[in-house]
């Protein structure tokens, strides 16, 4: 346990930064999950649909600094051809 006041003050900003990335981090998982259940079912209209909300959650997790531009970049790119390959 931290014994300094600006320690303490740390701790509690870790806790608060760290529990905003889980929940942007678990928002961006959950819409990708759906979108490749989708693509798994050969459903291409909700696949389609969901692909939009899939790529502004990576976005918005990108831009937040929960995931790196590469990773962000790369996720993108492999769901749209996904989704590109149904039709």
């Amino acid at each position: 346990m931290a014994n300094i006041k600006s320690s303490e003050k740390a701790n509690r900003q870790r806790i608060t930064r760290t529990a905003r990335n889980v929940a942007q981090k678990t928002a961006m998982r959950s819409v990708v999950k759906r979108l490749r259940a989708a693509i798994g079912h050969k459903n291409a209209t909700e696949a389609k649909n969901l692909l939009a909300s899939a790529i502004q959650a990576i976005d918005r997790a990108e831009s937040k600094g929960v995931i790196k531009k590469g990773t962000a970049s790369r996720s993108v790119s492999r769901l749209t051809l996904a989704v590109a390959r149904l039709k």
